[in-house]
């Protein structure tokens, strides 16, 4: 498995987990080995996903990076958005959904890497975005202060409610029987068959990140150095644990056999892996932690798997009208430029699919902008003039 994490520090970290077998006596151990350190983006890391082939990240420069985790190169940049990338979710393995600042939520093959349906979702900003399980629904909230049911089927709005605060955050259960939404160091518990909010979670601070333990219960970071475990039915809080020196950014937790583990990465530079126990009013035990050096923003988990669990979303595969302008990865000898190869269709905002490129280990390259790109194919057709 490998953590990745961002930065304020425009990096990307990687660390490979390794895993010794307990001998006599002793426990497992887990130890973080340093794998890469990426600069690709040009400013600060803002979201990170990750499926059984990919991670990728999203940055207030607009762009989100692509890397293929089983190769370790970087395999490329999708720029359609024109604002901050605010939240980046996979479904499966086939498809990648985005949200950011610029009101959008456009969904991705994660195959082609084209761009198969492109929303105008809030009038605001898409501050986050959750896939129900089914595949079928996504949530979103934004600065609207509207909270947005979305049928991925048809990639049309089915539902929107008004909430009276811009919420940050909002998230399905794992088995998609309720969903809560966020504001400020407030989580409102909703039940999807009503619609309608069951209870109130009350944290000490803003709320930075949640992830479910269970169907029932609910981990919370907030604007501290302590995480919380909530239950989602009685609402009360069932154990509390300093986690980090500085202020907690992101937490998520996944299954492998034989351990439910918690992740943790904070402003303090550490990221923490805990082993949570049966039973969730006992505070979880640390398995290894690493120190970045680096104010971390976002956190992510690859774990290399054959495939993923789902296989995809629904079949609303035909480009939406809002965005018939497809671009295309163009194949180049090592070192050409990549230009757009763009279809006939209206007039879209900036959409590009980057080539291959090089290992996240050892490349430092910034995404390459629309400008920059234009201006090589400017300068290129005046070469061949001249020949």
């Amino acid at each position: 498995m490998e953590l990745v994490a961002g930065s304020y520090e425009q990096v990307l970290f990687g660390f490979t987990v390794r895993r010794e077998p307990a001998t006599s006596g002793d426990r497992e151990t887990w130890t973080p080995v340093a794998d890469f350190t990426h600069h690709a983006h040009t400013a600060s890391l803002s979201a990170v996903a990750a499926n059984s082939r990919f991670v990728v990240t999203g940055s207030k420069d607009e762009t989100i990076h692509i890397y293929d985790m089983k190769k370790k190169i970087e395999h490329g940049a999708l720029v359609h958005h024109s604002g901050t990338i605010t939240c980046l979710k996979f479904y499966g393995s086939r498809h990648l959904i985005s949200g950011a600042e610029d009101g959008l939520i456009c969904v991705w093959d994660a195959k082609k890497w084209e761009c198969l349906k492109s929303i105008k979702a809030h009038k605001g900003h898409v501050t986050f975005l959750s896939i129900h399980p089914s595949g079928k629904l996504a949530l979103s909230v934004g600065t609207d202060k509207t909270l947005r049911t979305w049928n991925l089927v048809e990639g049309r709005s089915a539902f929107i409610k008004n909430i009276k605060q811009n919420a940050h955050i909002v998230e399905w259960s794992p088995s998609g029987e309720k969903y809560i939404v966020v504001v400020l160091n407030k989580v409102d518990v909703y039940q999807l068959d009503t619609a309608a909010v069951s209870g109130t979670i009350t944290n000490g601070k803003r709320i930075s990140a949640v992830t479910f333990l269970s169907d029932s219960i609910l981990a919370v970071a907030g604007d501290e150095e302590v995480v919380r475990f909530f239950d989602c039915n009685s609402l009360v809080c069932l154990c509390e644990f300093k986690a980090h020196e500085n202020r907690v950014k992101d937490i998520l937790s996944f299954e492998i056999p034989d351990h439910h583990v918690l992740v943790t990465a904070s402003n303090d530079g550490f990221i923490k892996m805990w082993a949570l126990k049966q039973n969730k009013k006992d505070p979880p035990s640390l398995l290894c932690e690493v120190n970045t050096g680096a104010r971390l923003t976002c956190l992510g988990v690859w774990l290399d798997r054959a495939t993923d669990d789902k296989a995809s979303l629904p079949p609303a595969t035909e480009p939406s009208p809002v965005n018939k302008e497809q671009p295309k990865t163009i194949k180049k000898e090592p070192g050409d430029m990549i230009q757009e190869e763009k279809t006939p269709g209206p007039k879209s905002k900036k959409s590009d699919v980057t080539g291959d490129s090089k290992e996240p280990a050892k490349g430092n390259n910034s995404p390459v902008s629309a400008k920059k790109r234009k201006m090589t194919g400017v300068l290129e057709k005046k070469r061949k003039k001249k020949m």
